[in-house]
């Protein structure tokens, strides 16, 4: 009996120590997802009052910039509803719309160039895109993009480039950089992300995450210097078939 008791209560503390294991990466997971949502929460709104602090000095690209605010604040308020689903170990759901390639990269580089400018970082664009587009959810690609270039501006040595081309099949994005260039490939960084290890990581992670979902990756291209990240997507065209 005494042997029965004991093998019953090692099995006990085996199923509970397995349970708790259990709970812990579901406990991490769920706080990975609320910790991803509020590291989206900060570039959004620290643009956004940039950008507010600039349209109240001029009135020449008053439009275009206001244009630009409401897109970072519909990030900020995007990933609120990111938030809000973790507690449930979700994220809110994807919509799915064409995209104009040319609008998607203008946008995020109106939208970040306030924080550029305070950064004291050189910013360019360099469009040749025709009219692709991709099909996905545009806030999303934001979000990707977003990360790209905050990412840029942060490491990138004062210069920064973000180049839009496509032909029939694929969309490209990249973001150049002159700064010390990636600590290590892109798929570590994402992978130490997941534990909660580096705001850099986290936000490649992210952009990866979404470029997956797009149908597309994420992935450092060859560079004289610095780093030169590329997001490539399916162009709506191909990305239909795809899904098809």
């Amino acid at each position: 009996m005494s042997a029965a008791l004991t093998a019953t209560g090692w099995l006990a503390a085996l199923a509970a120590l397995a349970g708790a294991a259990v709970l812990q990466r579901e406990l991490g997971r769920r706080g990975e997802l609320v910790a991803r949502a509020c590291h989206e929460l900060r570039g959004p709104l620290t643009s956004a009052r940039l950008g507010l602090a600039l349209l109240s000095r001029t009135s020449a690209s008053a439009r275009d910039s206001a244009s630009a605010i409401d897109g970072e604040l519909r990030r900020a308020g995007l990933a609120l509803d990111d938030l809000h689903a973790a507690r449930a170990g979700r994220r809110a759901r994807d919509r799915r719309e064409a995209v104009s390639v040319e609008a998607l990269v203008q946008e995020t580089v109106e939208a970040w160039r306030p924080v550029a400018d305070a950064a004291g970082t050189v910013l360019r664009l360099q469009v040749d895109a025709g009219g692709a587009a991709v099909r996905g959810d545009r806030l999303r690609l934001g979000q990707a993009c977003g990360n790209l270039l905050a990412n840029a501006i942060e490491h990138g040595g004062g210069h920064v480039v973000v180049r839009a081309s496509a032909d029939i099949v694929r969309a490209r994005i990249e973001v150049c950089d002159d700064g010390p260039g990636l600590a290590a490939p892109v798929a570590e960084l994402t992978r130490g992300a997941h534990g909660g290890r580096g705001r850099r990581g986290r936000g490649l992670a992210i952009a990866a995450e979404i470029a997956a979902r797009h149908g597309g990756r994420l992935a450092a291209a060859p560079a004289t210097r610095g780093a030169r990240l590329a997001l490539d997507l399916p162009v709506a065209a191909a990305a239909r078939r795809a899904q098809r």
